[in-house]
């Protein structure tokens, strides 16, 4: 059993190195946790009263990756798992050692958590996101951040009120070569940019439409949380269903353009450009399940004179300026002239935050209060050249964009789908 006074001890001194000023928590539900040897398997050494405590909310697929990512972390112990699916929680449970909930307001509830990651469906992440702030609770969430950049700017601000740290799922941004490319850009390497060429891979399209009964591993009522109330189809639920059904998210212009956009915004401070004009065309499937746009071809032309594209393709994001280009993906860097990859960063010139691995940034951050490398405020920012492609596409024309007042100008029936409504009872 766990040595609940040294973790109490933990959670005061925490508390008072953070000064915040809540915390929330009913003392019946922070009782003593199990945890068997394998929870603790990553390093016994570490002192329990130097451990961050998470509970993760969403092990599926991606969610499965990060919890054995921050379990390989010596000052990391994981003690609660949430999924809809029972399957998923309860095998997670059984091989970490912890708890296992369906509803992952139990775990905002346990005193004993000091942060939660977040990996759900799209349109979970700013509910949970803001359900975690208000219970002071720090987090780590995945991209894309939300499904309307109302939702987007509703998660910044509960982060901002409850001084909560947070992590975007952005991990371009823990490795170097995306880091030295950026900085490239914002020393003045390439001159004056003028043109951004970002590319992601196309969405998809098909699903089933057909009605079935829902699975007895599956509680359907919490996976679809605040999105309509649907029948349940075989695709609905999947992979491919959380990211290509409209409901849930925005397919691939978000869900995959999150990263290269982000790099976008990490090199150039998209905001700072002045009001910008997105246009564009793409498809939105009349047929099957799946109903997010899939083969955009957009363009954002911002007042400073940049224009930046956003098309199909692999990962990447190309800077280009007067005295050369430089494109930036997962996997590596690419420079013309190749000259530029032998450039230095001198120590008086801008560097931007360094960052070896995204969940050790996360967790030292949770420790020091700083700001980790993927903040809310460039969450948002790049999120929302995400929303305004799609609104561009849905109502083929034109949308112009105040990046300062964070509001679309001139188009009332654009600015309503700013924002979409949540089934009762789930609010941000």
């Amino acid at each position: 059993m766990r040595d609940t006074s040294t973790k109490t001890r933990l959670r005061n001194r925490l508390l008072s190195r953070r000064a915040v000023l809540r915390v929330a928590g009913a003392a019946a539900l922070s009782a003593p946790t199990i945890v068997a040897s394998s929870a603790l398997e990553n390093d016994s050494k570490i002192a329990a009263s130097e451990r961050i405590t998470l509970g993760h909310i969403g092990v599926g697929g991606r969610g499965s990756s990060l919890l054995r990512g921050f379990r390989s972390l010596p000052d990391v112990e994981c003690v609660a798992v949430c999924d809809a699916f029972r399957s998923r929680r309860e095998s997670w449970a059984k091989r970490v050692g912890c708890k296992a909930y369906a509803d992952f307001r139990e775990i905002l509830a346990r005193a004993d958590i000091d942060a939660v990651v977040v990996a759900t469906p799209d349109h979970w992440h700013v509910p949970i996101a803001t359900a975690a702030a208000r219970a002071g609770k720090d987090m780590y969430v995945e991209k894309p951040l939300g499904i309307s950049v109302r939702h987007d700017q509703a998660a910044r601000a509960a982060i901002r009120l409850h001084e909560r740290v947070f992590q975007y799922g952005t991990q371009q941004r823990s490795m170097d070569h995306c880091r030295f490319g950026c900085e490239l850009v914002r020393n003045g390497r390439l001159g004056r940019v003028h043109t951004i060429h970002v590319l992601a891979p196309d969405g998809n399209t098909g699903g089933s439409r057909k009605s079935i009964p829902v699975p007895d591993d599956l509680d359907y009522e919490m996976w679809l949380g605040p999105a309509p109330n649907v029948p349940y189809t075989k695709d609905r639920t999947s992979r491919a269903g959380a990211w290509f059904v409209y409901d849930y998210a925005l397919g691939f212009i978000a869900g995959w353009g999150a990263h290269p956009l982000d790099i976008a915004q990490w090199g150039f401070d998209t905001h700072l450009q002045g009001e910008v004009e997105v246009e564009g065309k793409g498809m939105i499937p009349s047929e099957g399940l799946f109903d997010t746009v899939v083969h955009w071809d957009l363009t954002y032309r911002f007042a400073s004179g940049v224009t930046m594209t956003l098309k199909p393709g692999r990962d990447a994001t190309r800077f280009v300026g007067t005295k050369g280009w430089v494109e930036i993906s997962r996997s590596g860097i690419r420079a013309d002239p190749k000259s530029l990859l032998d450039e230095k960063i001198s120590p008086e010139e801008l560097h931007l935050p360094k960052s070896s691995r995204h969940d050790r940034n996360f967790v030292d951050c949770v420790k020091s209060r700083k700001t980790p490398v993927s903040s809310i405020d460039d969450a948002v920012r790049s999120d929302v050249l995400s929303h305004l492609g799609d609104i561009a596409i849905r109502t083929k024309r034109k949308i112009r964009w105040n990046p300062e007042k964070e509001i679309i100008i001139g188009d009332e029936s654009a600015s309503r789908r700013l924002t979409r409504p949540l089934r009762a009872p789930w609010t941000v």
